[in-house]
């Protein structure tokens, strides 16, 4: 099965669960902390629901535990 690589910006301690599109960058912002993982469980099930996909078919490929999001965001694969 063919995947598809999505480049976004994570925004952890946001207001509120969500994703929009900011000058062409997917931003998925949550309300967890970057506490053991907490943050990228939340982006996972956040964008999947987004997606319309169920969550086992996305992945983190890199970037899950860096703290320059803005230089090197994270890379969630849609399998």
């Amino acid at each position: 099965m063919a995947s598809t690589k999505i480049h976004i910006r994570v925004v952890p301690r946001a207001d509120r669960n969500e994703v929009v599109e900011r000058n062409g960058e997917l931003v998925v912002r949550v309300t967890a902390a970057p506490i053991d993982g907490a943050a990228n469980a939340a982006v996972l099930e956040i964008l999947a629901d987004h997606l319309d996909v169920h969550v086992r078919h996305l992945t983190v490929t890199h970037g899950e535990k860096s703290r320059r999001v803005k230089e090197n965001p994270p890379s969630y694969v849609l399998i």
